[in-house]
């Protein structure tokens, strides 16, 4: 496995339940700021639960329980208020998810939320998200118009803006082009590119090619036969794609199963 020496975030012992089927079992990994880590696997191994982890997404489920650490920055996010964890935690869905609201109302949801309300503040802050999300060109003179009415790749993008409006350090994102065309996905691949200089950006994804492209370091899931999922092997990109440890690895990684 890779060293991290100055890792964003150290998971150590994270174990996840669904009441008493175990889904994640000891994953243990550093994962570097300002780079792009993806996390590919089989269907089922528990990726989006694993990232779903990092703003306690599943906490909103009754049975779920976790032990282990999560330390962002060195702070163990498992003991953070969940409201205040999500101001540093920004998340991106497999299908673009705008609010049935205007563009500007989408990116300023958040920071109002968090309580800014000064209009020329939120003007900045929707102006300077919409421009890091490679969209404020398109969008800036119809600002009121519905998100809705926005081409899909359009609303992904609307989408990521609203993540950042919040300033997050962390942005998750939960097979962000899956649902898009390849001209898109393209223009999303390149987006993340340029937000790795600002941001720790975590991406799940089933596409081998888009792993390879777009992610700096890759960490392969796997499930064991009692249905838990693990970590098999996580190193540079360049390494897992071209020589893995590991002949499962190689195997998942060139279709052979999953």
């Amino acid at each position: 496995m890779v060293s991290i020496p100055n890792s964003k975030i150290r998971v150590s012992h994270f174990n996840l339940f669904y009441g008493t089927f175990q889904a994640l079992r000891d994953i243990n990994i550093d994962i570097a700021g300002n780079a792009i880590t993806a996390i590919i696997g089989p269907s089922g191994c528990g990726k989006s639960t694993f990232i779903r982890s990092f703003n306690r997404m599943n906490d909103l489920i009754a049975s779920v329980t976790v032990n282990g650490e999560i330390n962002l920055d060195s702070e163990n996010i498992l003991e953070l208020n969940p409201v205040l964890l999500r101001k540093k935690v920004g998340m991106v869905f497999q299908r673009p998810n705008p609010f049935p609201k205007s563009i500007y109302d989408n990116v300023a949801y958040g920071p109002r939320a968090h309580g800014n309300h000064n209009k020329s503040e939120l003007d900045q802050i929707v102006e300077k998200s919409l421009r890091d999300a490679f969209l404020w060109e398109e969008v800036k003179d119809n600002l009121n118009k519905s998100a809705l009415e926005l081409s899909g790749g359009e609303q992904q993008r609307l989408c990521i803006a609203r993540a950042l409006a919040i300033t997050p350090e962390l942005i998750l994102m939960d097979e962000p082009a899956s649902a898009l065309d390849p001209i898109a996905t393209m223009r999303i691949e390149e987006l993340i590119q340029e937000l790795k200089k600002f941001y720790t950006i975590i991406i799940v994804t089933h596409n081998m090619q888009q792993a390879a492209r777009a992610s700096d370091f890759t960490a392969f899931f796997n499930i064991q036969e009692d249905r838990a999922g693990y970590l098999v092997e996580y190193d540079h990109t360049t390494k897992i794609f071209t020589n893995p440890a590991l002949q499962i690895t190689e195997d998942y990684i060139t279709g052979r199963f999953g």
